[in-house]
């Protein structure tokens, strides 16, 4: 016996439902008369309303009926999806979503008032609706595929949708129930008769049937001497679409692997990467030529283990970004804005962690967009612009790391204004001329806002700061850049995973430590005659451009003396670059990360820790601290010249 909750099945497909139903709607809102969009809204409803009842959830199926049925009227055009129908469908889509995750929380008289609400919007075009036909009377004869409950429909449920649409005689056809010793208790062996009177076309009939019509045996016939009419065409491009579904499910070949067997399966290969190095040390210091070649084969497969277990981790940036539509639908909605979000790049893959821990600095980000960036109708009209603003969400790699782009065609940040709050919260000197890159820098600065006043959205001073602290999290970087008039631009700047990363395995003293090798540009040799030189300045002369550097002997208090040709690693955080003095280069590592306990984590300079081959720990530096140091003292180097 398998122990899958069925319940946690469901949930899991009622998100991805949703997510589908979401979708649609806000698709709908620029095409309300897609006839692909208004199927698929439907279909949405239709499925977690049947599988609903299925699995327990009654007061979900009870709810989705009522929206389903609102629905179904736009999918028969006898109302249009305009705008105040779909904002109120996605209300209900909310509820729905806490009838199933959260059901304590989702009131009755919440949904009561949203199903109100669905009705008033039906309503209101009620004066365009077309009078219904004369009613006809039909005679049904059905039998669904034996495995019909096991798959999920509910016969039942079925007989009430046909209740609904007029009077109706059922009678149910027991003549094939086999005898008891031969009855599977699992399958649906009864057929059902029933005589229908009805104003609804043929084609409401049918769809009664939509997700079984392709395996089920279907009669159906006008009493009373009516014409039967023809099999309408969009029906037959519906079912159609509905017998291609299962065929295209199964030649992707695709599995559901809950979340944290892949967080165990990471955490096994981490210790086989680990296990490995202590091998290949081990081979490294042996003169048997199989224990090296063995060696080799085994750092060979744990290399594409892991490249094999970080893919299947990856997944599309479209997920998360998705997520936003709904966000910059709302947002404009309540401050009377009209914002476009454009998407590009869903496809750029990144590790599932990180989609799951960018959520919400990326919503703080989206936000402040929508409320600081993008500028009224009236006043963008006035400036010359659309009166719709846009924001665009961008992704795209770029070496080991994912660029995260969030742009807005807006007023742009105020560079006055933001020097003014800076100097009045002691941020800067009065009178400094800060670069453009480094004053934006600031409005990440907790507490920061040049926000006049507070409103629902934003302008309290912690969201940006909720972004630094985020992104740092997540070993990312961030690059703010802005034009007046023209809008801004925030990049983020983040590593593929969280879990293993290639590594330059370094010694200062007699303590090692990783450098993320993405973060590397180039080694260099510093000489003892340039160490002396550069005695008191700390800058070196890379081809014609100066680039400071820490010496990390001191940086770490070691005592041991210096080796005589220490090598510079030169390393870069966005446009900044900055030379790190070491003794030794011992080599490239692959690095499985293990974060800091909770008594380190005011330490800087360190983003996690390693165990080598040897047993013993490195620590990994963190490069954007460093890089942040060796511009300071760029800076003093300056204000002294």
């Amino acid at each position: 016996m398998s122990g899958t909750d069925p319940t946690l099945i469901y949930r899991q497909e009622a998100a991805e439902l949703l997510e589908q139903l979401e979708q649609a709607l806000l698709d709908l809102e620029h095409a309300p008369g897609d006839a692909d969009l208004i199927n698929t809204a439907f279909r949405a409803l239709h499925t977690i309303k049947g599988s609903g009842a299925m699995f327990g959830f009654d007061a979900v199926a009870a709810f989705t009926h009522h929206v389903e049925t609102a629905f179904d009227r736009v999918r028969k055009g006898e109302v249009a999806a305009s705008t105040s129908l779909i904002a109120v469908t996605l209300a209900a889509k909310d509820h729905i979503r806490r009838q199933i995750e959260q059901p304590d929380s989702a009131s009755e008289a919440e949904g009561a008032a949203i199903l109100d609400g669905l009705q008033a919007a039906l309503v209101a075009q009620s004066d365009s609706t077309p009078v219904p036909a004369a009613a006809v009377t039909w005679r049904l004869r059905f039998r669904l595929p034996l495995d019909a409950v096991a798959m999920g429909t509910n016969p039942l449920l079925l007989l009430d949708e046909l209740r609904a649409l007029g009077p109706c005689i059922v009678v149910a056809d027991t003549s094939a129930i086999p005898p008891i010793e031969g009855l599977d208790p699992t399958a649906c062996h009864v057929g059902w008769e029933v005589t229908l009177t009805t104003g609804q076309p043929r084609s409401a009939i049918e769809q009664v049937f939509l997700f079984v019509l392709d395996d089920m045996q279907l009669d159906l016939e006008q009493v009373a001497g009516h014409a039967s009419e023809p099999r309408p065409a969009a029906v037959a491009a519906a079912v159609a679409s509905v017998r291609a579904e299962p065929s295209s499910a199964r030649t992707t070949g695709s599995i559901r692997v809950p979340a944290e067997r892949l967080d165990d399966l990471m955490d096994q290969v981490g210790e086989l990467v680990i296990a490995q190095s202590r091998l290949k040390q081990i081979a490294g210091a042996s003169r048997d030529i199989q224990v090296k070649a063995i060696s080799e084969d085994i750092e060979r497969l744990a290399l594409e283990l892991r490249d094999t277990t970080m893919g299947a981790r990856l997944v599309p940036i479209g997920q998360l970004f998705g997520r936003f539509r709904r966000l910059v639908h709302d947002l404009s909605r309540e401050l009377g804005k009209e914002v476009a979000l454009v998407l590009s790049g869903e496809d750029t893959e990144l590790d599932k962690t990180l989609i799951e821990r960018l959520a919400d600095p990326m919503i703080h980000l989206i936000r402040n967009a929508v409320d600081h960036g993008v500028e009224l109708p009236g006043q963008r009209e006035t400036a010359g612009k659309p009166r719709q603003g846009r924001i665009a969400l961008a992704a795209s790699h770029l070496g080991h790391e994912v660029l995260i782009t969030i742009s807005d065609d807006g007023a742009g940040l105020d560079r006055a204004r933001i020097q003014q709050r800076a100097e009045e919260q002691g941020l800067l000197v009065p009178g400094a001329k800060p670069t453009d890159s480094e004053l934006f820098q600031l409005i990440m600065q907790p507490g920061f806002s040049t926000a006049s006043e507070v409103t629902s959205v934003s302008g309290r001073g912690v969201g940006m700061d909720v972004v630094r602290r985020a992104i740092d999290s997540l070993r990312g970087n961030i690059d703010i850049a802005s034009q007046p008039g023209q809008g801004s631009q925030i990049t983020l700047r983040l590593p593929l995973t969280l879990a293993i990363i290639d590594g330059l395995l370094v010694r200062v003293g007699d303590g090692r430590y990783v450098i993320p090798l993405s973060a590397i540009e180039e080694c260099v040799e510093l000489s003892a005659n340039e160490d002396g030189r550069s005695r008191g300045h700390s800058f070196l002369n890379i081809r014609g451009s100066l680039v400071p550097f820490i010496r990390l002997r001191e940086a770490f208090d070691t005592r041991t003396q210096p080796d005589p040709f220490q090598k510079v690693v030169i390393v870069s955080s966005g446009e900044q670059r900055v030379g790190l003095v070491v003794d030794q280069v011992i080599g490239d590592h692959q690095t499985v990360i293990k974060s800091l306990s909770k008594l380190h984590a005011d330490v800087a300079a360190f983003s996690g820790a390693t165990i080598l081959g040897d047993g013993t720990v490195a620590l990994i530096l963190e490069v954007a601290h460093l890089v942040e140091q060796g511009k300071q003292h760029d800076d003093t180097r300056q204000a002294a010249e």
